[in-house]
């Protein structure tokens, strides 16, 4: 399990945790990559990370068909001793360019390795994630690629990325994996009844995607979110701003750090401006004594209805 303690001395300002296949303390908050698109914004963004003392990426083969990756390679190789990488592997881009495919077998994902560490500009990767998943997969099959990959030096830890119940407790039972990614929120609080526990007692911690709800627990206008009618989003958005104020971002993340089953929080960002505004305003809410009574009146618990 993730044992959660005081920052080293050489690193930056940020809460940290260690890990039995990390090779040095992880920052709760991670610098998920997806939204870069050059080399220039990407760059900016990273070294702003670096700054703050997030030290923990995640990308994906898929993102950009793989172009995301080269820009993550490009500005971390020069710091590979200094920083976690984590990317992601399954989905297989068709050579026409038209889309992608589901391949979740052994084959695929030991020779998709190799594409990614070139990519990436290093001989290993700290996080190799399989990038969704169906409970019809090939699991022994699946498991046995991570576990040779990680034989190998290749990769030094494993995980799933997905959202679907039956497969992330599957995927538990299976494998020695290491990490769960999944969409968690104050508006979407899904996993609290089906998966948080269990892969606590699993001894496999989350790594939290989507923990700003796509912007709305942040000050962005409210819209339909997964089913909620507009006019809920609203109401949930007006009582929230009652709650945390101007910090609603800090108070997100902090939302979705809460739970003992979770290591970091994926946060997504594409300016400069936008992360320092959220790592920030979670720093200064860090020092507070969070009030969470009324958790229940803002946003009531959920379930899935799907892949149960």
């Amino acid at each position: 399990m993730p044992e959660f303690g005081p920052v080293q001395d050489n690193l930056p300002p940020m809460q940290f945790y260690s890990t039995s296949f990390a090779a040095r303390p992880l920052s709760r908050i991670a610098l998920g990559c997806m939204s870069f698109h050059d080399l220039t914004t990407g760059q900016a963004i990273i070294n702003t990370a670096l700054e703050l003392g997030i030290n923990f990426f995640d990308t994906a083969d898929l993102y950009d068909r793989g172009e995301n990756e080269k820009i993550v390679g490009e500005v971390l190789h020069s710091r590979r001793q200094d920083v976690f990488i984590a990317t992601k592997v399954g989905n297989r881009m068709r050579p026409d360019g038209s889309g992608w495919d589901w391949v979740p077998s052994k084959k695929y994902i030991v020779g998709a390795v190799e594409d990614s560490l070139r990519r990436l500009k290093t001989d290993y990767i700290d996080l190799y994630q399989l990038h969704g998943g169906t409970i019809e997969d090939p699991w022994p099959e699946i498991v046995e690629a991570f576990e040779l990959l990680k034989e190998s030096g290749k990769i030094k830890g494993y995980g799933i990325s997905s959202i679907r119940p039956n497969v992330i407790r599957h995927w538990a039972a299976v494998s020695q994996a290491n990490t769960c990614m999944t969409q968690y929120s104050l508006l979407d609080r899904r996993p609290e009844e089906a998966t948080l526990n269990h892969l606590h007692a699993a001894g496999q911690h989350v790594l939290v995607r989507g923990a700003l709800a796509k912007g709305l627990l942040a000050g962005k206008p409210a819209r339909t979110y997964l089913g909620m009618e507009e006019g809920n989003v609203k109401k949930v958005q007006r009582e929230w701003e009652t709650l945390a104020g101007t910090d609603q971002a800090g108070w997100a993340i902090s939302f979705a750090l809460k739970p003992p089953a979770v290591g970091s929080v994926v946060l997504g960002t594409s300016s400069v401006e936008q992360l320092k505004s959220a790592v920030n305003s979670w720093e200064r809410v860090n020092t507070q004594q969070l009030d969470w009574s009324s958790l229940d009146e803002v946003a009531p618990a959920q379930q899935y209805t799907n892949h149960r």
